[in-house]
């Protein structure tokens, strides 16, 4: 068995020639500065991989000790059956991305880390192997009340509930692979403006990236640069399930460039969040709505993010609950279909753009939509909208307007709509047309401000 010494060896070896194989630049000078620290090595202390035996009690001790020394632990490339680790205030576990892994041998969780100040892992496989998880744990990676979690450059695969919980935390999540998880990937609970970058998330059962909170308030969390793809919503619903980033009373919280396809509902959903900002991020093959804003949210930026195929491409609605005051600026929005994964209800399906209350919807661009190419208010929840400067083509009618008592304010102007089989810009009642075209003017609807459209 080579010792902590010949491995830092071997790795400065590499480190000078330019290439380190398995291992990337970054996790080799973690280690090279572990050794530099006096940082301690699994190996030395007798827990080997592939041993056949419990190798729990091994690695709790080490861990306890490298804590208290104020070292952190490497742990050479192998497998290690493990269990119940529960990790204490300055943990630092360190392996070799894709070559170490711990694997879950059940009876309880894997990983586990409570009212503490700072742990860290990194270049670790986390592998629940679909093991039965204890009720008292939410995830086979649990924290709670931790001042800052770093999880850097590891795999958490097979969890039987949540890949990562954590609850009240701090810290980051970045460079990771999630999947597998029968749950969602990671859920984040009452974050203290948490980041989670540039990771992987894939085959998760209900969700991608949870953050929610169990009261509405500032979160804060950065949520960029992931990607997430085939997540489904094996507990059902009409939505609280099956979304690759969701949102739920977290404020302030930016959902950036992001790639997010085949989500069974949303790609991007926030639920009673305000302050949100969803920028730049690519929406494929979504099966409800795309980009969703709904219920009690006061403010939202929506802009810049391409979106194919969708039941709906961006809606910011429920102005009956609250939510109002936005942005809806140039993204492009295309193959919009008219069925979603349960019974058409209120609007249906088949929408590029449905927005209601205070929010200028300009610049974006709209092709092949099913329904409406945008559909403006929804019975007398309709208020201070403008909406100028967009495209809109191939699409069964280009934009419904509610024209119901009690609607507000409505500017549309400038706008180009080509292709639009059924009309331009119709009048609504509820989901009932009601008017001729009104391109050309208001139909004597004094909410109603329209010129300067252009229809072919």
């Amino acid at each position: 068995m080579p010792t902590r010494r010949d491995i830092l060896t071997g790795l400065g070896a590499l480190l000078l020639s330019g290439t380190t194989g398995g291992l990337n630049r970054a996790s080799a000078q973690t280690l090279a500065m572990a050794e530099l620290r006096g940082g301690f090595d699994a190996a030395e202390a007798g827990i080997l991989p592939g041993a056949e035996d419990d190798q729990s009690r091994k690695l709790q001790a080490l861990l306890d000790a490298a804590a208290k020394a104020g070292q952190p632990v490497f742990l050479p490339a192998g497998t290690y059956e493990v269990a119940n680790l529960e990790l204490p205030d300055g943990t630092r576990l360190t392996g070799v991305p894709g070559l170490t892994r711990l694997s879950y041998r059940g009876d309880g969780h894997l990983i586990a880390a409570q009212d503490v100040k700072h742990v860290s892992l990194s270049g670790i496989t986390f592998d629940g192997a679909n093991r039965w998880l204890a009720d008292y744990t939410e995830g086979l990676l649990s924290f709670r009340n931790v001042g800052s979690v770093v999880i850097e450059d590891c795999e958490v695969a097979g969890s039987r509930k949540y890949g990562l919980h954590l609850a009240q935390c701090g810290g980051q999540i970045e460079g990771c692979r999630v999947s597998g998880a029968a749950l969602s990937a990671i859920w984040a609970i009452e974050g203290q403006a948490f980041a989670i970058r540039d990771n992987t998330i894939f085959d998760c059962g209900n969700g991608g990236i949870l953050v929610h909170r169990w009261t509405q308030g500032e979160d804060g969390t950065v949520i960029s640069g992931n990607r997430v793809a085939r997540i489904g919503a094996a507990e059902g619903g009409t939505g609280q399930n099956g979304n690759g980033i969701n949102l739920f009373r977290a404020d302030n919280v930016i959902v950036s460039g992001n790639h997010v396809s085949d989500c069974a509902f949303s790609a991007i959903r926030a639920n009673s969040a305000s302050n949100v900002s969803i920028t730049g991020n690519q929406c494929f093959r979504s099966g409800e709505t795309a980009i969703y804003a709904e219920f009690a949210f006061e403010g939202a930026l929506i802009g810049d993010n391409v979106i194919d195929g969708a039941a709906n491409g961006i809606c910011v609605v429920n102005f009956d609950q609250g939510g109002r005051l936005s942005t809806v600026s140039g993204n492009v929005i295309r193959h919009l279909v008219d069925k979603g994964p349960y019974p058409q209800e209120v609007g249906g399906f088949g929408f590029g753009i449905s927005v209601e209350a205070d929010t200028v919807v300009s610049g974006n661009v709209i092709e092949d939509a099913a329904t409406a190419g945008m559909m403006l208010g929804w019975g007398p929840y309709l208020r201070n909208l403008v909406v100028s400067g967009n495209i809109i083509r191939k699409a069964r009618v280009g934009m419904r307007v509610s024209v119901v008592e009690g609607a507000g304010q409505t500017v549309i102007s400038g706008n180009v709509l080509q292709e639009v089989k059924d009309g331009a810009i119709l009048g609504y009642r509820w989901a009932e047309r009601s008017t001729g075209e009104l391109i050309d003017d208001g139909g004597g609807f004094s909410h109603l401000a329209i010129s300067g459209n252009r229809s072919a």
